[in-house]
């Protein structure tokens, strides 16, 4: 098995393919509402994971990391739906991918930087906007920091999940053989 560029699959690239590609997450993700839904979910799970972190190193509290605990299972369920979603678009290796998924991943990979230039801009202006008003910004320099990253770090992801389509509803091989025949005659 070999891509278009003619370097041959690893056995890592063919597990994750499979793993990446397993329907058990379908009912989750099978429409663009529960995709929003999911990636939607996630953000909330990062961001409250994120506060539990910051409070347990920055704050030295027990409990955060308790929480933050708490939250790894369905946040990391969340992430699976939203890579089944996606057919592991953003974990797959590219000499895994088709032309057509090679060029969904670019395309997301914009999307999200773009978004990201935004959340840079937003908090940039906000720390610059908190010092001229007189506040001290050191002790958020950190928090700030950490929170940009953890965005970016995820923004592609959340970016694919959002952009998926509906995958056809293929269950019988009729059905293919029907889907392949019109596109042969198109």
């Amino acid at each position: 098995m070999t891509t278009s560029d003619q370097r041959p699959l690893t056995n890592y690239d063919r597990r994750m393919y499979r793993l990446m590609n397993r329907r058990e997450a379908a009912p989750f993700h099978a429409t663009a509402a529960r995709r929003r839904a999911v990636v939607l979910v996630h953000v909330a799970l990062t961001g409250m994971s994120e506060v539990a972190w910051l409070f347990a190193v920055v704050g030295d509290e027990r409990w955060a990391t308790w929480t933050m605990l708490g939250l790894l299972l369905p946040w990391c369920f969340a992430t699976g739906v939203i890579n089944s979603s996606t057919r592991g678009l953003l974990e797959l290796r590219a000499r895994a991918l088709d032309e057509r998924q090679r060029a969904e991943k670019s395309r997301v990979t914009a999307l999200a930087h773009r978004a990201m230039l935004w959340v840079l801009l937003a908090a940039t202006i906000g720390s610059g906007g908190a010092a001229l008003a007189g506040l001290e910004v050191e002790g958020f320099v950190f928090p700030v920091l950490f929170s940009v990253f953890v965005v970016h770090w995820l923004m592609p992801l959340w970016v694919a999940g959002l952009t998926a389509r509906d995958e056809p509803d293929l269950d019988e091989d009729d059905d293919i053989a029907e889907v392949a025949g019109a596109a042969g005659a198109a």
